[in-house]
């Protein structure tokens, strides 16, 4: 097999107050790191990428063994120097095998097969595409959608830039984008299903769940996020939004697996059978009348375990934006928990649409 390898030279005579914050990110995405005074090695399961600094400069070099892999390590060291280094504006630009490529790696276009109510309130959309086998690489759950509105129908797809990160049409073809779960999906049969929660309003996402029909197109791009760390014992809190992400986990984590799960919804009609093939003992909220992100109770009970003693742990949490803060401050302020052993994450913001599930 024929090694890909790229680089990027770049400028950036700040470094050393960000690197760490750069190299902390990257290990999130399961990289093994080797760091000496002027050079870092990251390692990945589909590829492996370098740091080489001197004063005032980086040079960023990325292989693997196949295209796919080089996508994925060009997306992941691209999107931390743009985080990190935003207030430099760094001009990353690739050189090498696949310098010129513009067909988006990351990016499929699929077609609705159907809808199906699983709740009053859960409504899951099934897909159809062609190469899926990305989306089960890489230990991530989430994709990013890209809906069609009514002021822009027939968007416009993005497409690959020479800094490996996508290029965006302007505003007025534009599709609006939107992150969710994978709840299920199949390579072979080339399908994926992907769960809405319904609601009043102008969420994008919910409106078009609503709405669509088979036969309708919509973009996906992914996997987006951190993947979920294995571990010998898990806590985790979901509500609604984060719930098709707890569902997948209890049905995909090792039958091994223990620990315990809570999962907030609106009464008991929004429950859902889950193949929870895992020893996590799944406990249910039914927050009956209180309003979606007043009540207290998720975030309460996953702050009330005690985390044990001599195993792997892992703290999962997806919820409103104020009880994911609670818990993150939680878990690192007085447990001095660090990425690697949690990931609370804010689904939705109570007021405002577009953050996770939107």
């Amino acid at each position: 097999m024929t090694e890909l390898a790229c680089e990027a030279h770049l400028q950036l005579q700040h470094l050393p107050n960000y690197l760490d914050r750069i190299t902390d990110r990257l290990h999130s995405f399961n990289a093994d790191i080797s760091q000496g005074e002027d050079r870092i090695d990251f390692r990945f399961d589909f590829g492996a990428a370098s740091f080489d600094m001197t004063p005032g400069s980086l040079v960023m070099r990325a292989n693997s063994g196949d295209a796919d892999g080089l996508a994925r390590i060009k997306d992941l060291l691209a999107t931390a120097v743009q985080v990190y280094a935003k207030e430099e504006q760094p001009q990353i630009v690739w050189s090498g095998d696949l310098a010129d490529e513009t067909q988006l790696a990351q990016f499929r276009e699929m077609t609705v097969v159907s809808a199906t109510w699983l709740t009053p309130h859960m409504r899951r959309i099934r897909l159809a595409g062609e190469r899926l086998e990305r989306f089960g690489k890489y230990g991530n759950m989430h994709i990013r959608m890209l809906f069609p509105t009514e002021k822009i129908p027939e968007p416009q797809w993005p497409t690959l830039g020479r800094n490996g990160l996508a290029v965006w049409p302007s505003e007025d073809h534009r599709p609006t984008p939107r992150a969710y779960t994978i709840r299920a999906f199949s390579v072979e049969e080339g399908w994926m299903d992907v769960d809405f929660v319904t609601h009043e309003g102008d969420s994008v996402g919910s409106k078009w769940a609503l709405e669509s029909t088979a036969g309708d197109k919509v973009g996906i791009m992914g996997p987006v996020g951190r993947p979920l760390r294995q571990a010998d014992w898990y806590v985790m809190g979901a509500d609604e939004t984060g719930l098709p992400a707890l569902a997948r986990m209890l049905e995909t984590l090792p039958p091994t697996t223990t620990g315990v799960a809570f999962v907030e919804v609106a009464d008991e009609r929004e429950r859902q059978d889950i193949g929870n093939r895992t020893r996590i003992e799944l406990n249910w909220i039914y927050r009956n009348g209180v309003a979606a992100g007043a009540d207290e109770r998720l975030a309460n009970s996953v702050l009330s375990v005690a985390w044990p003693d001599g195993q792997t742990r892992f703290g999962w949490f997806a919820a409103e934006a104020m009880a994911a803060k609670r818990v993150r401050d939680r878990w690192r302020s007085e447990l001095g928990l660090g990425r690697d052993q949690t990931l609370a994450a804010a689904y939705w913001r109570r007021g405002i649409s577009g953050l996770m599930a939107g």
